[in-house]
């Protein structure tokens, strides 16, 4: 699976797509949605579609495909090579969700949780489809919250399409099956190949499987805590094992929109203001060759100012 698009800038999201065979577009077809990755604080999520016609439900069935978390991994790439090999009827798309992208969506003032967020990468897929011209007649959901919503969502959303929405429907319809092989394997393969664009040196690939309750993606995170920026890109900063170990671990910092009056609420907590690293003098770090300006500035060009 070629994931160029993405390692290109893995900061932002990404859609991945195979060719639309000819007969998807002739003849009536169903279509699976599916994700992998939603629960680890590591990595992208991603939303995965596959579709073929409803002639050839027997023929993917054939190709043994199933729930992709009962799968070995070696099982998994095997699978994705068969449909990728039926291309001639089986076509599939991906939308990859970075981390920086669901961080940014479920932190900004106006929440965009989780939920949202699934449900609008799938919406954007099976439109995607029949915007490429899919004769789309049947769809089959990996349910996101209630599933009967989530029913009555799609189904208000795509009058003309039969909406089917179940709890692990992963393990009951075929097409499903195929959609959760080709999201899981193109996530393991992006965590696998992540391109960090922070300066970290050599970096320690072995975090586990990047669930929070794992003891060694918990040591990862702990290793790998900026005292003062945080993390990396590659981790969901907006998950509450991240925010726990950065409250406990990293520099406290008063912001000055906080309640309190900016600087001087500050110096009570005997803390520093975020205004006050703007308010030092330009000639500083040449006065003061040992002071290091952070690469989160330098990366960014950014340098204080004395005047206007």
């Amino acid at each position: 699976m070629d994931l160029s698009d993405f390692e290109a800038d893995n900061s932002v999201s990404c859609r991945l797509a195979s060719e639309i065979p000819d007969i998807c577009r002739t003849e009536d077809c169903c279509l699976g949605i599916d994700e992998a990755g939603r629960g680890p604080v590591l990595g992208p999520m991603v939303y995965g579609i596959c579709f073929c016609p409803v002639s050839k439900k027997e023929a993917l069935k054939n190709l043994k495909v199933a729930d992709s978390k009962t799968l070995t991994e070696a099982e998994r790439e095997n699978l994705f090579q068969k449909l990728d090999e039926a291309k001639s009827f089986v076509g599939w798309a991906l939308q990859v969700l970075s981390p920086n992208t669901i961080s940014t969506s479920m932190l900004q003032r106006t929440k965009y949780n989780l939920n949202a967020l699934s449900h609008d990468a799938a919406i954007g897929l099976v439109q995607y489809a029949l915007d490429r011209g899919v004769q789309l007649k049947e769809v089959f959901v990996d349910t996101v919250g209630p599933a009967e919503k989530y029913q009555d969502k799609l189904s208000q959303r795509f009058p003309g399409l039969e909406v089917t929405v179940r709890p692990k429907a992963d393990s009951l319809f075929p097409i499903v099956s195929a959609a959760s092989i080709c999201a899981k394997v193109a996530r393991d393969h992006a965590v696998k190949g992540w391109n960090f664009s922070e300066d970290l040196g050599d970096v320690d690939m072995d975090y586990g499987s990047g669930y929070p309750n794992d003891p060694k993606t918990k040591a990862w995170l702990l290793k790998y805590l900026d005292p003062v920026f945080g993390y990396p890109q590659f981790v969901r900063f907006s998950w509450s094992t991240a925010q726990t170990l950065m409250d406990n671990k990293a520099v406290t910092v008063h912001w000055d929109d906080d309640d309190d009056d900016g600087e001087k609420g500050a110096a009570r907590q005997n803390n520093t203001s975020m205004l006050s690293y703007f308010g030092r003098a330009t000639g500083s770090n040449s006065q003061n060759p040992a002071h290091q300006t952070h690469r989160f500035f330098t990366e960014r060009r950014l340098q204080s100012l004395d005047t206007l």
